[in-house]
């Protein structure tokens, strides 16, 4: 009996081009000897029921086939399963920025993304639990500047990709101002570390990669046990700007504005209302508690990049 691979993919991804190569992915995939077959999402959180229905089902691969939040609900879906009937995790990017498999290093072009999974060899991968219930593969965020990934509209991204993000950004950049920040840092072999100050931005990271920025967390490996905390300080817009310049080259956590720390449990709460950023995605309200789920999923990858 072949073993059984499930495509879970957004029709609308990728600037709308990725079904016109579906065909060429499946052929591909049953080449390698599985048995693959697909389901197209109508909506939010389609993606995480199909993951259920996946596993539920007995198979052995389900493939997210999209952008980041395509990406998220199917790991959503996934981490769910006991661990002896998880499937591993495949990724075809098809989405804007395309974090997770730029901090795997897996290609971006759709047939040797497929051919790579077909190759069917697979790592541990870390996620991020907030609450009780809802896992995160890339970063968990607050501060109003992360709110632009999801005031973007989704047929502006699928128009203009990360150029999207750039506008918006650039649109909300004057009128930014900094939150209250309580938060707490804890790890079994370091001290904890608090932080009860103002703050323009705190990111919770697993992967290095973020919005297409590629160092914004670089000590971060997605298979490390460990969380990625940073937190910029109240600055200027000119300063904001500088810090941003710098995040390209993955220089900014030098800077004094920036806190930059590893941790396995992260408590936050504010004295104001604060939204939390999931995988680019609305993710409920401050105070919450973030965690590292050390190896919960398997995905498969390429030669090893980290």
């Amino acid at each position: 009996m072949r073993p059984r691979i499930r495509l879970i993919y957004n029709p609308t991804a990728g600037k709308e081009s990725f079904r016109q190569q579906l065909s060429d992915v499946l052929r591909i995939l049953e080449e390698a000897g599985l048995e693959a077959s697909t389901h197209a999402t109508r909506g939010p959180h389609d993606a995480t029921e199909e993951a259920v229905r996946a596993w539920q089902a007995g198979f052995s691969y389900v493939v997210a086939c999209g952008g980041d939040g395509t990406v998220n609900e199917v790991i959503n879906g996934l981490a769910r399963a006991p661990k002896e009937r998880r499937p591993i995790l495949g990724i075809l990017p098809a989405g804007t920025t395309n974090d997770l498999a730029r901090a795997l290093g897996l290609p971006f072009q759709i047939g040797d993304a497929a051919r790579l999974i077909a190759q069917k060899r697979a790592l541990p991968l870390d996620l991020g639990r907030i609450g009780d219930d809802r896992y995160f593969v890339n970063i968990a965020g607050c501060g109003r500047l992360t709110a632009i990934t999801y005031e973007v509209p989704s047929r502006m991204k699928t128009m203009l990709g990360q150029v999207a993000y750039v506008m918006k950004g650039l649109e909300r950049l004057p009128g930014l101002r900094p939150i209250a920040l309580n938060l707490r840092a804890s790890s079994a072999n370091a001290a904890d570390y608090e932080y009860h100050h103002k703050a323009m931005l705190c990111l919770i990271t697993n992967s290095r990669s973020v919005a297409g920025f590629e160092r914004i967390a670089p000590l971060a490996s997605v298979r490390d046990g460990k969380l990625d905390v940073l937190i910029v300080k109240p600055t200027n817009l000119g300063d904001m700007i500088r810090l941003t310049t710098s995040a390209l080259r993955g220089e900014h956590v030098k800077d004094e504005r920036i806190v930059y720390l590893h941790a396995e449990r992260i408590e936050l709460a504010s004295s104001e209302p604060v939204d939390v950023n999931v995988d680019g995605e609305f993710g409920g309200s401050l105070p919450t508690v973030v965690q590292v789920m050390p190896s919960h999923l398997s995905v498969l990858v390429g030669e090893e990049k980290e």
